[in-house]
């Protein structure tokens, strides 16, 4: 049975974004709506919350949230990087804009959505099941090469070579079209040994196709600056993250703007006059305590950074 939505690192959160009565939120991943829900109590009647999601399911929860909620509400049925391309377009400013990556709770537990490997169901992955290709039409044609760089990439996974091998050679013999045939699989690639340590054999193989057939980290690098650009001076850019991938995208995105002189350092005076067009709320990522993770395995790998934004940056 589907699990209880509970939104990661949520005090974390609005703590360090610091919500304010009346202020504009973009919550450019809207999933269960525990996070906006949350926001929209800080913001009141005043306030404004926008939110993003690609799942056509999320858009049956956010009539529930906004009947419930004080502020206005706003829901945009796209990618994210499609919904804040489309709040520029409009010249929305938005006091704190966030993404919390990754698949949701709802996607993962709804079986006959695919993305689990725990369960045996159509292997799909889509997060949004509008879009053509899935998980299986990804193993059914792509070549061998190709699944086993993104399988390499995005899964870090050391056997990807045998895997992909393995998943060629099974689809020559009949299709791969189900999450449990996908696991025997990758199962029977890698040896004996490695079947029984750190973690399910297919857990990695799992999160680099997701990431593939939904095209994430391109979405992430695409979405970063537009989310930046609709910030107010002196609005709020988070994100959660929940691998490294997506980590250092966020990490090296806002890095790069909270720098300042890039001069080399034997100039006896700054001659580039860059200055740091943000501030890091977050030196280090801010990761779950203790409690959160015994109450909710799943934040284990989160991972949250927040910046402030200074001054429009040089076009």
């Amino acid at each position: 049975m589907p699990t209880a939505h509970v939104p990661v690192l949520a005090g974390e959160l609005i703590e360090l974004t610091d919500p304010q009565p009346g202020q504009t939120i973009v919550d450019c991943t809207f999933g269960g709506g525990g996070h906006a829900r949350l926001m929209a109590g800080r913001i009141g009647e005043e306030g404004t919350l926008i939110a993003i999601d690609r799942d056509p399911a999320a858009r049956e929860r956010f009539d529930e949230f906004a009947a419930e909620v004080p502020c206005a509400t706003r829901f945009i049925g796209a990618a994210f990087a499609t919904g804040l391309a489309e709040l520029a377009a409009e010249g929305t400013q938005a006091d704190l804009v966030y993404l919390d990556l990754g698949m949701s709770s709802m996607q993962v537990d709804t079986r006959e959505r695919g993305f689990s490997y725990a369960y045996d169901a159509p292997l799909d992955m889509r997060m949004d099941t509008t879009d053509d290709f899935s998980a299986a039409d990804l193993v059914a044609t792509w070549d061998e090469r190709r699944i086993a760089s993104i399988l390499r990439e995005y899964g870090e996974e050391r056997y990807a070579r045998q895997i992909a091998r393995r998943i060629v050679r099974t689809r020559d013999e009949h299709p791969i079209t189900t999450t449990t045939e996908l696991v025997d699989v990758i199962t029977q690639a890698i040896p004996t040994p490695a079947r029984f340590a750190g973690g399910h054999p297919a857990k990695r193989s799992f999160q680099a196709i997701r990431i593939a057939v939904n095209d994430e980290l391109r979405e992430v690098d695409d979405a970063l600056p537009l989310a930046w650009d609709c910030l107010r001076i002196g609005g709020r850019l988070a994100g959660i993250s929940f691998h490294s991938l997506e980590d250092r995208r966020v990490k090296r995105f806002l890095a790069d703007r909270a720098q300042g002189c890039v001069c080399p350092p034997d100039f006896p005076v700054c001659v580039c006059g860059q200055t740091p067009a943000a501030e890091l709320i977050t030196r280090r990522s801010v990761v779950p305590t203790p409690g959160e993770i015994a109450a909710n395995p799943r934040s284990r790998s989160a991972r949250l950074r927040v910046a402030r934004k200074l001054h429009e940056e040089d076009a």
